[in-house]
């Protein structure tokens, strides 16, 4: 049975770890190397790091920010945010990340998936996409932190980064971000049925039910949260003993 991840999400601007709703409204958390310490040592599986300003502001990701993390961590580390060039890659890995995310760029020059899989191998590869509902109630994606729309279809932009090399997918439900309603599991399947790579579900997460689902319907291989953790409101190994009880494969 696939054991399943709980993954919370550092969302990182000018050196503080920060969280919003709806990719605005934006409010300090807490500092970045402590919280992920917490993190480390509380039952998490995985750790994700966003430098979320750096693509919309045109710069490289705050370096120092990844090693300090990384010194704290017993657990897989991934980053991302000004991610652009394999050079970038090397350099977010030789700090201590064991994976690197790429989203804007992706986009904007999808051969990079591509180059940065062949060197480093498509496990280190996490193509992270930001999704909107439009008008018309298709899926589009955006770029520079949720800021730009774009015309790609996200199932479609979904299915060519793995085609390209991307070993696992992360899944921002842009509507959802922050809401605390329950993650977009209509958006999720759509992926994980065309996908052969691990999907994480992320944006909507507000109680233990919000996980199970995400797991039990769209067969995501990971969730990814906050707020919920952020600020105490869903302890990690609460969470992973309900998943349990559901008969869900975690690391307890």
């Amino acid at each position: 049975m696939l054991t399943r991840r709980i993954i919370p999400c550092l969302d990182v601007r000018n050196g503080r770890v920060v969280k919003g709703k709806q990719f605005a409204n934006i409010v300090d958390v807490d500092d970045p190397a402590l919280l992920g310490k917490f993190y480390s040592e509380n039952g998490a599986d995985e750790l994700v790091f966003y430098d979320i300003t750096a693509s919309n502001e045109d710069r490289d990701i705050y370096l120092e920010f990844v090693s300090k993390v990384a010194k704290e961590l017993r657990i897989p580390f991934c980053v991302g945010g000004g991610i652009r060039t394999v050079d970038d890659f090397t350099a977010v890995l030789r700090r201590g990340a064991d994976k690197v995310s790429i989203n804007s760029a992706a986009i904007k020059n999808p051969d990079l998936i591509q180059e940065a899989s062949r060197k480093f191998g498509s496990q280190c590869v996490v193509l992270s996409i930001d999704v909107k509902k439009n008008a018309n109630g298709d899926y589009r994606i955006f770029l520079n932190g949720g800021r730009v729309e774009t015309e790609i279809d996200a199932i479609e932009w979904a299915v060519k980064g793995v085609e390209l090399g991307a070993g696992e997918i992360v899944v921002n439900s842009m509507d959802d971000d922050g809401m605390k309603n329950g993650y977009n599991t209509e958006l999720l399947k759509m992926i994980t049925d065309r996908v052969n790579v691990p999907v994480i579900a992320s944006g909507g997460a507000g109680k233990l039910e919000h996980f199970y689902e995400a797991i039990d319907y769209a067969n995501v291989d990971g969730v990814l949260a906050a707020s919920v953790f952020h600020f105490d409101e869903i302890k990690i190994n609460d969470l992973k003993s309900y998943l349990k009880n559901k008969g869900v494969s975690i690391r307890l």
